[in-house]
């Protein structure tokens, strides 16, 4: 999860300022405690979410950060659309990864 949030938001740089373009994923990176964090890279990371992640997918996602338990659920979860989604995820942060360096 921390190679995520580390690669996921520096993309967005060229953006207006946070508080009037942030999405779902960048406003709960932005209010996470993760040191590591920077508004650049929350950013970055919302951008990727914005190719990989549906609206209500990205807002779905911004609870891990609150809630990583509920990312385990998610991930062991034996349904077909919590499987879909969990590859849609996965896809995210592997493209986070890639344009924000991790």
């Amino acid at each position: 999860m921390k190679h995520l949030m580390i690669a996921a938001a520096f993309a967005l740089t060229t953006l207006a300022p946070v508080a009037a373009m942030a999405g779902p994923i960048e406003a709960a990176c932005n209010r996470s405690d993760r040191p590591q964090s920077s508004r650049q890279l929350c950013r970055c990371i919302d951008s990727a979410a914005d190719h990989t992640l549906t609206r209500s997918e990205q807002r779905r996602a911004a609870r891990f950060f609150t809630n990583p338990d509920e990312a385990q659920s998610v991930r062991m979860s034996p349904t077909r659309s919590d499987n879909e989604f969990w590859a849609r995820y996965r896809a995210f942060g592997d493209l986070a990864q890639q344009m924000c360096g991790g």
